[in-house]
């Protein structure tokens, strides 16, 4: 029978070991080592000591840095596991230099990090720039929402939480009368009143936590002058429904240049709706991109491809303006490409109801031609009280729509009786449609070329932060805190990238 030696790694060795050589040629840990020493300006950290004099001294922000970047690389986000590894794992204790910093003194880091963030980011970007990972030509923008440190249970209109506070204030009321009459009978179960003394401290605090949100906070208006859901715990988070369900969180935005996958822009928001988001991703990632001395029009000529959540008129707009080429399909993009539209006829489909932008404005005569090729004149104009808007009528001849072969998907039954066709257009709109532009130019060949690069380009960044590093949520509260994390989860991204490519490119 053949002998082994006998092993155990739960055994403790006491050997001499060179911290320095830990960090291995060509591993992210030497990645970070070397950018955050040689590469990022860290001086910016100073102006907030104030110990050169007298206090104890401060651990060296490179080091915290070091910490953080390489947790985050390694799906470690919380303050405790990174103090723990700094003391138990060997490559933490290479990186930190044997020091080990308690959870306190990392979570106070994270979260003043919000005036040096975006330098440190261009700082790391500079370095991409310069190890030609960036081609410049095409970018892609998408975001994915993740939970925050809240909880979906303490949101709601004010309405809605001040039913709740009184519901829980009845509560206590309804339990300290119980306790009264168990005390008239003279029951003594001194573990069922302490149980239940416990209960009713926890809901007055609860109630108490809602009333002092209410009187210092203000109902939040949405983006269509509608009162959204606050939270208690988190007012700048927001309820957003994913392909999992409604979470409460933020939704992380990246801008991403398609020749090796590099983040230009990050930002999160405390909101689902992605078409807002466009433009201040876009004004992000300029100023990223001067800061780090490109031209001023470095996007101009370029391509930019999002998915339809982005698709509005101010973001076509906006895009046009700056010179972008923008691929951003509209709702019904995927029923009129011909490999992904509905392939079984037998199927029943329920017809698409026209849309504003399905009929075609003509300037010169202040008409509008609808699908079926017939000319909708102006009528009037109206005010819409709820919103405030101004809108102009057009209306289609009376007997144009009474044999027409669209007129299932363009006339409802109600009100109109199905007589003739009613388009209402907003003013500022009526001039010229940007979405309609869009939907056609996404029906040209070129665009269906292009378009799919989206999926190879943006969705592998994803895949990387949520997978393979691990970010499930998000572990701090409020918006600035939230968006120093997701910077960070950038930055370990484009490090990975310098660490797998930078010393190749260089050398070529």
């Amino acid at each position: 029978m053949a002998k082994y030696k006998s092993y155990n790694y739960s055994q403790t060795e006491m050997v001499p070991v060179s911290l320095e050589d830990q960090l291995m040629e060509g591993t992210l840990e030497l990645a970070i080592h070397t950018l955050v020493e040689g590469r990022m300006d860290v001086s910016c950290f100073d102006e907030r000591y104030k110990n050169d004099e007298t206090g104890c001294k401060a651990y060296n922000p490179k080091i915290l840095l070091k910490i953080l970047l390489l947790g985050y690389a390694r799906g470690i986000n919380t303050s405790r596991k990174l103090e723990r590894a700094c003391r138990k794992n060997l490559v933490f204790m290479a990186l930190s230099c044997g020091q080990r910093p308690d959870h306190s003194t990392i979570a106070a880091f994270v979260s003043s990090l919000k005036e040096e963030i975006k330098p440190l980011f261009r700082d790391v970007l500079l370095t991409c720039e310069e190890m030609k990972l960036l081609g410049g030509t095409e970018f892609s923008l998408d975001g994915c929402k993740l939970p925050s440190n809240a909880s979906k249970r303490w949101s709601g209109t004010f309405a809605t939480l001040k039913t709740k506070k009184e519901k829980l204030e009845r509560r206590v009321g309804h339990l300290l009368s119980e306790q009264v009459k168990a005390d008239k009978r003279d029951e003594r179960d001194e573990q069922e009143k302490a149980a239940r003394a416990h209960f009713v401290a926890k809901l007055k605090k609860q109630a108490a936590k809602i009333e002092d949100f209410l009187e210092k906070n203000e109902p939040k208006p949405g983006k269509q002058r509608k009162e959204v859901q606050s939270n208690v715990t988190d007012n700048e988070s927001a309820m957003m429904t994913t392909s999992h369900g409604t979470i409460q969180g933020y939704n992380g935005q990246a801008l991403v240049d398609a020749k090796h996958q590099v983040i230009v822009g990050g930002e999160a928001f405390g909101s689902g709706q992605d078409q807002y988001h466009l433009e201040p991703v876009l004004t992000e990632a300029q100023e990223n991109m001067n800061a780090i001395g490109t031209d001023e029009e470095y996007f101009k000529d370029t391509i930019l491809t999002a998915d339809m959540g982005y698709h509005s008129g101010e973001n076509i707009k906006r895009c046009e303006g700056e010179g972008i080429d923008a691929y951003i399909p509209d709702k019904n993009y995927r029923k009129r490409h011909p490999r992904l539209g509905v392939k079984n006829s037998s199927l029943k489909v329920r017809r698409r109801k026209f849309m504003p932008e399905d009929f075609i404005y003509d300037e010169k005569t202040d008409e509008y031609e609808c699908p079926a090729g017939k000319k909708l004149k102006r009528h009037t104009r109206s005010y819409n009280r709820r919103w405030g808007t101004m809108y102009v009528a057009y209306r289609a001849e009376k007997g144009d729509c009474e044999v027409c072969t669209h007129r299932e998907g363009c006339i409802s039954k109600k009100g109109t009786k199905g007589k003739r066709k009613y388009l209402f257009i907003p003013i500022e709109a009526k001039r010229r449609n940007y979405s309609q532009e869009m939907a056609a130019k996404m029906d040209t060949e070129r665009a269906r070329e292009i378009y799919p690069h989206r999926i190879k380009i943006v969705e592998p960044v994803f895949a990387n932060i949520r997978t393979q590093k691990r970010l499930d949520r998000f572990t701090l509260r409020g918006k600035v805190k939230v968006n120093i994390q997701w910077l960070l989860y950038c930055m370990v991204h484009n490090i990975e990238k310098i660490a797998n490519f930078g010393t190749a490119l260089a050398e070529g």
